[in-house]
């Protein structure tokens, strides 16, 4: 049986756009109570990114999990990550996180993490959709939920953030972050100064419009910009919910997931931690599978998601994997993708090492690799269709079995991914906006 509203990653869309609406959304948590109540859970938490219609639908999510008799722990604005962790040590039943990560502020979503701070499994997805079909209802007013505010959330996460390395000192070092005006805004600057770091803050100023808005990890380059204006030493990007991250070298070179997972697993294996092979996704870059090769590390990939990921760690029972776009999971320190854990990692590698972050942008060569976003107005299967599937053949002779083409739909949005990768810079261009053109032709 397929899921009808939960994708990948929860439930995402517009704002005010079926079922990103309040009445949905107060149904979801109904339902989701009703899911939970049934399992004798009285207790789910509930966190947010900075959107504007996070407090909207915390009301809401509020209300239909108060009516199903579930007491509600209310974290305010914290990362994603920071959700699952919190959901874990406070013994809920569950952990609910109000985010559309890296999408713009008119976009929003409902995710939820299981007890144990991990996705829901699908069965559980499937039996809150079997009753979002039902009328809903309303416990007897003595049964109804309770909600609290958890005060302490953010300090909480900040010293579980510092717990995940050891004797790390970041003294002497001058860091740039880009909080992307999004939910690490308090608590990364936190974090990294209390370590020793001499910051330089930027995209910390939410305003409930701002989020992921020419800042953060997925539009680097304000802080490219501001690493080289403020001859700071390296500059970290998280995006709008904290679960993922990209990294500045002094150049102003840019470090994106792939070559951050590289460095922390390169950096596991040295001192013996690395406990099997390295997980990532058919969009990882050919020159991480390479470079892992080089030090004998195994290395597989999956679908794109984080989810599949962290179902093929669980499989392998190995500890890290990620994707290109910096969410990296690191499950000896955290259940899930988590930026700040993350570049906690990498920064704890180049301590140890010795080196810096422009060091390793000589020891993974990245593969060219366009990728192109083509508009879809329409449910077209991209892999079986003949005009395309022909011209994926055409540009495959073209590599000469020197690289590789993927076209992935989106998860998260109404567009599908044209990706080209080889050797020849300017020849993946090319070919990557060829296939791009007939794609776009066919979903018209």
């Amino acid at each position: 049986m397929s899921r009808k509203y939960f994708g990948t990653d929860g439930i995402r869309g517009r704002v005010g756009t079926y079922p990103i609406n309040p009445e949905f959304v107060m149904k979801l948590g109904w339902a989701a109570g009703k899911v939970f109540a049934a399992q004798g859970a009285r207790k789910i938490l509930i966190g947010k990114d900075t959107r504007i219609s996070g407090y909207m639908f915390e009301s809401a999510l509020e209300a239909g999990l108060s009516s199903a008799g579930v007491d509600i722990g209310l974290l305010g604005p914290i990362p994603t990550p920071g959700i699952a962790y919190l959901t874990r040590t406070f013994r809920a039943q569950a952990g609910i996180v109000i985010s559309a990560s890296h999408n713009p502020f008119y976009d929003n979503g409902i995710k939820f993490f299981s007890g144990e701070g991990r996705k829901l499994p699908d069965e559980v997805e499937l039996e809150i959709e079997s009753w979002l079909d039902k009328p809903m209802s309303c416990v007897e007013s003595s049964a109804l939920g309770k909600a609290w505010r958890v005060n302490d959330a953010a300090g909480r996460y900040t010293e579980f953030c510092k717990g995940t390395v050891n004797a790390l000192n970041l003294r002497g070092l001058k860091i740039v972050l880009d909080c992307a005006h999004g939910a690490t805004y308090q608590i990364a600057p936190l974090v990294f100064s209390e370590l020793g770091a001499e910051i330089v803050v930027m995209g910390a100023q939410p305003d409930g419009l701002n989020i992921n808005n020419q800042v953060g990890s997925t539009e680097p380059e304000a802080l490219q910009a501001k690493v080289k204006e403020v001859s700071a030493d390296l500059g970290i990007a998280f995006d709008g919910d904290g679960d993922r991250v990209a990294m500045v070298d002094k150049n102003g070179e840019l470090l994106d997931g792939d070559q951050l997972l590289f460095i922390i697993a390169s950096h596991a294996k040295a001192q013996g931690r690395l406990n099997g092979g390295v997980v990532g996704t058919l969009m990882s870059n050919l020159g991480l599978e390479l470079g892992l090769k080089d030090q004998g590390i195994d290395f597989l990939r999956t679908k794109v998601g984080d989810r599949y990921v962290l179902q093929m760690l669980d499989e392998q029972g190995w500890r890290f994997g990620g994707e290109s776009s910096g969410h990296i999971l690191c499950l000896d320190a955290n259940t899930t993708g988590d930026g700040i854990v993350a570049a906690l990692q990498v920064m704890q590698a180049l301590q140890d090492t010795e080196t810096d972050l422009s060091d390793w942008q000589l020891k993974m060569s990245k593969m060219p690799q366009t990728m192109i976003n083509v508009k879809r107005s329409r449910n077209v299967d991209v892999n079986s269709d003949r005009e395309i599937v022909s011209a994926v053949a055409a540009v495959e002779d073209k590599l000469a079995g020197r690289g590789r083409v993927l076209l992935r739909p989106s998860g998260t949005e109404p567009v599908v991914r044209v990706m080209v990768e080889g050797e020849d810079s300017a020849l993946i261009h090319q070919l990557a906006s060829e296939l791009a053109g007939v794609v776009e032709r066919v979903l018209a």
